[in-house]
This record gives C-alpha cells, sequence and structure tokens, in this order.
C-alpha cells in the first residue's frame, strides 16, 4: 500500500540556531526513513541544526521510503549514516556498526504493540486470525517481525493467518488503517503509538492495545564498519550521544520525545536476533 509520509509528532514551530560550518567540506549526508521517524520540519530542522553545530560542517538529511533503501544507500556508500531498526541492522551486522542508541522513558528499549480498533473484543494474536492487518514495513522489527515470529511459533505464516495483509511504510500509518477500519489489526512500533497518545490521543483513543513484546533494542544509529574510522562518522557519533548537552540538541531530544542517545552495545539486539532466528524455523 503506497502512502504519503506522515508526521509522528504534532508541528511545532523551531528556528535553527546558527552554525559555524567547516567551509569547503562536502556535506554529511544522514539517513532517516519515514517507517519511523517523519517528515516533520521541525523535527527535520532541529536535527539538521544540532548535527550540523556539534560536527561543524554541513548537514544534508536524505529521506527514504524503506528500511530497504535506507540500508542499500548506507551499504553503497551514498549515505554517512543512518537511523535505522534493529531488524536490518542485524541483517548486515557484518557490515554495520552502531554509532548510538536513544534513550526512552529511561532505556534504550521499546516493544511493539499489536493493535486493533477501540470496540473490537479480540484479547490476543490467536484471536485475529482471518482478518486483515497492516504491517509498517517488511525490514521492521515492531512492524513486522515481532507479530511474523509469533505467528512463526504458531506455525503459521502471515499470509497463511490473515485475511490479508498490508504496508503502509510508517507506524502512524498503521493506527490510521486500524482507527479507519481498513484493517482489523495492526502492529506498531510502541514508542510512535505513545508519542502519538500524548500529542494525537483522538486517533490512538479509536485503537486499542491488545498485546506488547517482550523489551526489544530501540532503533539504532548506524555507519558502514569500514568507515568508523572516518573523521566525519567519528564525529556524527560524539554528536548524536551529546544531543543532550547543547540547546539544539535538546531541541531534538524534546521533539522526538527521547531522553539522550547512548553508545550501544550490539547484545542490546539479541532479542530481536531471537525473532529473527524464530521467523526463520531456527
Amino acid at each position: 500500500m503506497h502512502t504519503r509520509r506522515s508526521a509522528i509528532l504534532a508541528g511545532a514551530a523551531f528556528c535553527a540556531a546558527p552554525m559555524v560550518l567547516a567551509q569547503g567540506t562536502t556535506p554529511f549526508r544522514f539517513a532517516l526513513t519515514p517507517v519511523f521517524l517523519d517528515n516533520d520540519a521541525a523535527v527535520i530542522s532541529a536535527l539538521r541544526a544540532a548535527l550540523g553545530e556539534a560536527m561543524g560542517r554541513e548537514i544534508e538529511l536524505v529521506q527514504r521510503r524503506t528500511y530497504q533503501e535506507i540500508t542499500g544507500a548506507l551499504l553503497d556508500g551514498s549515505v554517512d549514516a543512518a537511523w535505522t531498526c534493529g531488524y536490518p541492522y542485524l541483517q548486515h551486522r557484518d557490515q554495520l556498526t552502531l554509532l548510538g542508541v536513544p534513550i526512552w522513558r529511561g532505556a534504550p528499549l521499546y516493544q511493539s504493540y499489536l493493535i486493533v480498533a477501540a470496540d473490537d473484543a479480540a484479547t490476543s494474536l490467536a484471536d485475529l486470525q482471518g482478518g486483515a492487518h497492516a504491517f509498517s514495513d517488511p525490514d521492521s522489527n515492531s512492524g513486522y517481525l515481532v507479530t511474523a515470529s509469533d505467528l512463526a511459533l504458531m506455525g503459521t505464516t502471515p499470509d497463511g493467518f490473515f485475511s490479508r495483509s498490508i504496508f503502509t511504510y510508517g507506524h502512524r500509518n498503521v493506527v490510521r488503517a486500524v482507527a479507519g477500519g481498513l484493517t482489523r489489526s495492526g502492529s506498531v512500533d510502541g514508542y510512535v503509538w505513545e508519542v502519538l497518545n500524548s500529542v494525537e490521543p483522538g486517533l490512538t483513543a479509536r485503537t486499542r492495545v491488545i498485546s506488547r513484546s517482550e523489551d526489544l533494542g530501540f532503533p539504532p544509529f548506524v555507519a558502514r564498519t569500514d568507515r568508523m574510522a572516518e573523521a566525519g562518522v567519528a564525529a556524527c557519533a560524539k554528536a548524536l550521544q551529546g544531543l543532550g548537552q547543547t540547546d539544539t540538541g535538546r531541541d531534538v531530544l524534546r521533539l522526538l520525545f527521547l531522553d539522550s542517545v547512548a553508545p550501544a552495545d550490539p547484545a542490546l539486539f539479541d532479542g530481536i536476533a531471537l525473532r529473527m532466528a524464530a521467523l526463520a524455523g531456527g
């Protein structure tokens, strides 16, 4: 299903702080996807300003529709770093290295939510058999892998279990699909649902969370492993982990409802790896 990119946050005005940029340098290309983030002007302006100020160079924010496109851009070198998901990170763990992980509500963790319409009587995944379901992206942990691996453990697949399934390419669009009756149920990033519940409660009120996954590693910032020694990539990691130390960085965190960005241990994503093994039948 092709949809327009949608914001997960309410629009807010933001005036970028003056930045002192290195002259004659190539812009640092940082990739985002609306699957997880959004194209809200305030967030984009704040992130560009904060990274540019901290790194002392121009930042080009590159937006792509899918995680697959983001991963491809990282691997072919057309972008320098990206905010992605734990699932594609692990799919290419031999080629990608973590630059940091967001801290949300005190921890680098989040959950996948299974949602239905507010008046739906379902209480578990098993109750949804035969209905239509909305996923966000085939490479999304919370928006696909968690539900697909749960179904694998039940001995079935999304195609065999649901009457039909769609990919909305945006977690907010999953919520909209369920709230609007386009699908009976949906798999959504719990962080996104909770942010929407704060800024757009009229939308989330038309849905109901019927299950939450275990805590899993929050979508991380990554770069190609063979580029980690480059000055720009190292500066990006330092800038991300220092967002809480500057006014522009704190603006980014506030707009994203995040606490900070911390160094990331690959073991943080072991739970997602177990989900991948379950889906593969291992």
